[in-house]
């Protein structure tokens, strides 16, 4: 009897792995090793921007900003202790470096160099559009946290329910949305 239950437990086992590896090879609808492709038209014209990152590391930048998760979000903030909109978050992390960058996500739409979510990295930045995946225009931004075979995780200030800073994966609210990966930081 033991023999039996020891085999169930074991069956059982190996086969929830089993299925567990074959659910991992799409998280949200976005499948392992395949690029993220953008279906969002911008309709503005913004001019690029330079961001001097200077000798400060993407793994430093993202180590700060996760200290700040749970910091609420607040719109058109970018004080600590108010809470964040999303570039205001963004401004926060990158001032605390003194690395100057554009106040508004939108402003960052030609900042950097565009790179495919596959070759994304730690520090990157991820432009979105606003609620509205129609706009044409970057409103919501974060910074990748991590990139496994192409299923992305960034943080950012969520307005959602005023949620605040949060790690997020890509997902079905976000896909629609998703307008580029730009790289400011140097790759050692």
């Amino acid at each position: 009897m033991k023999n039996i239950l020891l085999l169930t437990i074991v069956v059982i086992f190996f086969s929830a792995c089993s299925s567990s590896r074959k659910s991992s090879a799409t998280v949200s609808g976005v499948k392992e090793n395949t690029a993220i492709k953008s279906t969002v038209k911008l309709k503005e014209k913004i001019p690029a921007v330079t961001i001097n990152t200077g000798n400060v590391s993407a793994n430093e930048v993202v180590d700060f900003a996760e200290t700040l998760i749970g910091v609420p979000y607040k719109y058109g903030s970018t004080v600590k202790e108010k809470g964040f909109d999303c570039s205001g978050f963004i401004n926060y992390v990158f001032g605390h470096y003194k690395i100057s960058v554009p106040r508004t996500s939108k402003n960052f739409t030609n900042a950097g160099k565009q790179v495919s979510t596959l070759e994304a990295r730690r520090g990157d930045l991820i432009l979105f559009t606003g609620s509205n995946a129609n706009s044409g225009v970057v409103g919501h931004m974060g910074i990748i946290t991590e990139n496994r075979k192409g299923i992305l995780k960034f943080i950012h200030s969520s307005s959602g329910k005023n949620i605040g800073v949060i790690i997020s994966g890509m997902n079905s609210y976000y896909l629609p949305r998703f307008v580029k990966v730009i790289r400011v930081f140097k790759v050692l």
